[in-house]
């Protein structure tokens, strides 16, 4: 049975892998910096891919590399699949309305593709299921969106799929695949308290990807990980125009500030949103935080490894269209409130 009824196809079955220890309570140290949990983390899934990097250009892990595993993208221009010149056809990729972050900063550098948003709301939030179930879920269906869109370049617009999916989906299709990963490295090198805290699914704080991140890019850093359980549904809740309250997402961004809230020298200054959810609230964050920080999202680095990859724009931004994808094929009311995420466009 096709995982989306609207566009039938094949691909092949995911790969298995063994888990990997529980990673350790407390605190760990490597290469100066210094990694703290907010609370004990869920199980790490399993190893077998964990020495790989999904690339977006200003936060690789080279350290962490592994070799036998050869990226997808090409330094070479991309050919398009299309024959309208110049209009690339780029498939954004979410767990839910959180990926949204991410396209509306690819539309802004490329305003003339074609956009297919797809949001995996049949199996979110990703941040709960275990990796091999997210194997098992997106690597077929991807298959079935590369098949229906024949898309010329996939952004994986969530983290949590990119830390524990990107590896597979690139071994299992040689369609160009862009990752998300926690932007650490910008983060620990602006900080200037060195006092980091990084924001995200309890999943993606607890992958031994993240933390390898920290230990090559986090200089003497102390880096924070703090896995909120809700905080995506709360972002996700309110652009449907549910309800969010502010004492919910308070109670889930309160770990990250850490430190003397009197003294500015001695407490957090930087938030790593580590889920491309989180942005989708940054005004309310902003406003419950107990003291100013930077937060730091991810998406403009995206936005710029699609513009390598595809190069720079090539053609009239009103020829190019829009399509919107709910894996669940419920009803929604949102075409309005997605409009200004894809260029003033309404999406199909």
């Amino acid at each position: 049975m096709s995982l989306l009824r609207r566009h039938p196809g094949q691909a092949p079955s995911a790969p298995t892998r063994d888990r990997d220890p529980s990673p350790q309570e407390g605190t760990i140290w490597g290469s100066g910096s210094k990694i703290l949990f907010q609370q004990r983390p869920p199980v790490a899934m399993g190893p077998a891919f964990a020495g790989t990097t999904p690339e977006i250009g200003d936060n690789a892990c080279p350290s962490r590399k592994n070799p036998a595993i050869k990226p997808t993208e090409s330094r070479n221009p991309i050919r398009y699949n299309h024959s309208v010149p110049n209009h690339p056809t780029i498939l954004i990729f979410d767990s839910g309305l959180g990926g949204l972050s991410v396209l509306r900063e690819v539309v802004r550098a490329r305003p003339d593709a074609h956009y297919v948003y797809v949001a995996d709301d049949a199996f979110f939030p990703y941040g709960h299921h275990s990796e091999e179930a997210l194997v098992a879920r997106v690597v077929p269906l991807m298959g079935e969106l590369i098949a229906a869109h024949r898309p010329d370049l996939i952004v994986i617009a969530c983290n949590t799929a990119s830390v524990q999916v990107l590896a597979p989906l690139r071994a299992a299709y040689t369609s160009p695949f862009v990752g998300t990963v926690p932007a650490i490295k910008p983060a620990c090198a602006q900080s200037r308290t060195k006092r980091v805290s990084v924001l995200g699914t309890k999943a993606t704080v607890a992958r031994e990807y993240t933390r390898a991140l920290i230990r090559d890019f986090g200089g003497e850093c102390e880096v924070m990980l703090v896995g909120s359980p809700d905080l995506a549904s709360l972002a996700e809740a309110a652009l449907g125009g549910g309800s969010a309250a502010d004492d919910a997402i308070a109670a889930e961004i309160m770990p990250c500030f850490v430190g003397d809230a009197a003294d500015p020298a001695a407490r957090t200054d930087t938030v790593v949103l580590a889920c491309t959810h989180f942005p989708l609230l940054l005004d309310r964050l902003k406003r419950l935080a107990p003291w100013p920080v930077a937060w730091i999202d991810p998406a403009p680095a995206i936005a710029r490894r699609v513009c390598d990859l595809l190069g720079p724009p090539g053609g009239e931004a009103e020829e190019a269209g829009a399509t919107m994808i709910f894996t669940s094929n419920k009803p929604h009311t949102l075409s309005r409130a997605l409009t200004p995420y894809f260029g003033g466009r309404v999406p199909a």
